[in-house]
Formats: C-alpha cells, sequence, structure tokens
C-alpha cells in the first residue's frame, strides 16, 4: 500500500508466517427457497423454523476464505506513526516486526524486534519517526507472528487421556514420525485415529479453546490445495503448550472460542477435512520456540492410569475420567 503525501512516502507491506491450521472462517451457507407468492429468496441466513417445515429450503455449503486474526495498525499521527498490534487469538502470540525498507527513517525501539502479545490489543510496540525533518522519508514494515509464547515450556508430566468417546476403540493409523504425513515438525510427533465419520472428539486435556475453524467441508489428498482447509480446534493448556485436533466434521464444534474445556469433554465430532486420504482425528502437542512451531512428544494415559507412546497399529480405548 503506497501513500503520496506532501513528499512523504510510506510503503507497508505484510508478511505472515504460515503455521498449522493458524487461521480461523466464517460459517457459510446459502439457503435457496420460494415463498408463498412465488418469489425466490437467497440468503446466507437460516430461515426461521416455521419457514423450514412450511417450505421446501435447500442449503447449499459456500466455500470460505481464511479469516485474518492478527494486525499491525497505526494509532499515531501521519509523522509520527506509533504501532500495536491487535491479536483475536484466545492466547498469546510472538510478532516479529522489522523494517523491509527504509530512508530517512528511525525506530524506537530498533527493529527488527520481537513481541510477545496476549489476546486484544496490545499496548504501543514500537513508533516511527524522520531523522531530517527537512527531507521526505520512505519506509516498509514486514511482520510475521507464530502462535504461542515463546515462554512456554511443555510439561512431560503432564496426563493426555484418550481423546475419544468412552469404552470405544480406535486404530492408531499413523504416529509419530509417520512417513505419509507426520515429517515436518509442527507434526513430527503428531497421531492420527481411524474413526469413522461423526465419532465423538473428546479433549484430552483440559485448557482454553484459542481458535477454532468449523466450516470447510471438502477433504483430499492434495496438500497445497487442501492443507489449510482443515477443520480445527486448538486448545490451549496451562503450560502454554497447545493440542491440535484436526479433519474434523464440519459446523459441529461443540465448543467455542475462549471457552473452558475440561478433560474428556465433548468438543467436535470426526471428519474428512482438508488434507486427509480418509476419516480420521488428527491429535499433537504443540509449542512456540521462538517464531517456530514444533510438535513435542506427549504419552496417553490408559483406564489403569499408565502411560505409553502411541504407536502405529495400536489401538486405543477410551474410558470415563473421573
Amino acid at each position: 500500500m503506497l501513500h503520496n503525501r506532501t513528499k512523504q512516502v510510506f510503503l507497508i507491506t505484510f508478511s505472515f508466517l504460515c503455521l498449522f491450521f493458524s487461521t480461523a472462517s466464517h460459517a457459510k451457507k446459502l439457503y435457496k427457497y420460494q415463498d408463498e407468492k412465488g418469489g425466490w429468496h437467497y440468503t446466507d441466513k437460516k430461515p426461521s423454523e416455521l419457514k423450514t417445515k412450511e417450505l421446501e429450503v435447500e442449503v447449499r455449503q459456500i466455500s470460505v476464505e481464511p479469516k485474518q486474526r492478527v494486525w499491525l495498525k497505526n494509532i499515531g499521527e501521519k509523522r509520527k506513526p506509533e504501532y500495536v498490534v491487535r491479536n483475536d487469538y484466545f492466547a498469546p502470540i510472538e510478532v516479529q516486526v522489522s523494517l523491509s525498507q527504509h530512508e530517512n527513517t528511525q525506530a524506537s525501539p530498533p527493529l527488527p524486534q520481537r513481541f510477545i502479545v496476549q489476546h486484544g490489543t496490545s499496548k504501543s510496540l514500537f513508533k516511527l519517526a524522520d531523522i531530517d525533518q527537512h527531507k521526505g522519508w520512505r519506509y516498509g514494515i514486514a511482520y510475521q507472528y507464530a502462535l504461542g509464547s515463546p515462554l512456554a515450556r511443555h510439561d512431560g508430566k503432564a496426563i493426555y487421556y484418550p481423546p475419544i468417546a468412552s469404552y470405544k476403540k480406535f486404530r492408531i493409523s499413523q504416529a509419530f514420525n509417520g512417513k505419509f504425513s507426520h515429517t515436518d515438525e509442527q507434526n513430527k510427533y503428531a497421531v492420527d485415529l481411524a474413526m469413522p465419520l461423526r465419532s465423538r472428539v473428546h479433549a484430552a486435556r483440559a485448557g482454553i479453546v484459542m481458535s477454532l475453524e468449523n466450516d470447510f467441508f471438502k477433504g483430499g489428498v492434495d496438500k497445497q490445495a487442501y492443507k489449510a482447509r482443515a477443520n480445527s480446534i486448538r486448545i490451549l493448556h496451562d503450560d502454554g503448550s497447545m493440542a491440535v485436533y484436526a479433519h474434523l466434521q464440519v459446523d459441529r464444534a461443540q465448543v467455542y472460542e475462549g471457552m473452558q474445556v475440561e478433560a474428556g469433554q465433548l468438543i467436535a465430532f470426526s471428519g474428512n477435512t482438508g488434507f486427509s486420504s480418509g476419516p480420521h482425528l488428527h491429535f499433537s502437542v504443540q509449542v512456540n520456540r521462538g517464531m517456530h512451531l514444533v510438535s513435542v512428544p506427549f504419552e496417553f494415559t490408559n483406564a489403569e492410569g499408565n502411560t505409553f507412546v502411541p504407536t502405529a497399529g495400536r489401538w486405543l480405548e477410551g474410558f470415563e475420567i473421573d
């Protein structure tokens, strides 16, 4: 975006660090029906229950685009820009800001700089000014962000319950270092459970729903087309780590962003959305290692209270949590 004002040129560019399921979307459905006078209606607002019963209503799912959750905003004056970050995740993020180019420009504090931003709008993070007021100035700002705090340290003794319904049993189709899709750092220590569509998904550990995607309805093995289009729920734990539950069924999330959930609570239903070769649940625990999101190893617990490392081919059985 270029602005040319009295010999002052400001060039602002934005760069986002693409992290696994780091965006969200709005529900989009199209309702089509014909009223009693013969007029056709097309709307994204659900008709009343009465209309639904009286008229034949056709419902179509509409493709959605990821929603922006992080903004760098100028709250200062034209000659004295001052920047804050708005963070819509219900969790801290790490933001890195740099001057991509600059002429006759100084930053306070000097850039590049990293900031930890909590949910909401931050305090003033940095200011810009011209060095020589009698000359024009030009600058470009680039920023990227990573989910979670870089100060988080995963509790290796944390208990993770099977994220499935009581007394249900599902096979682990892919475990740590799985060759199909668990080859990068964000998914290296992930587990895939072969679950039929619409199976109940429960929280493996208590935490706060920091984000959810609930409105994607397609899946496939084209990684470029589907890698960022899986319905998922990301839950922040008290040690700063984050659990990811992915490939969930469209429009069936049982939680909302900012909600506190308990271990064993029903949160969603399994699906086949995003980069997926068949119905399953993808589960992993991730932490921010300084602008770098990585998965960490964990162990499940069984009904007897014993923990075990998940391995491919093993059956995982749910149980009642006291």
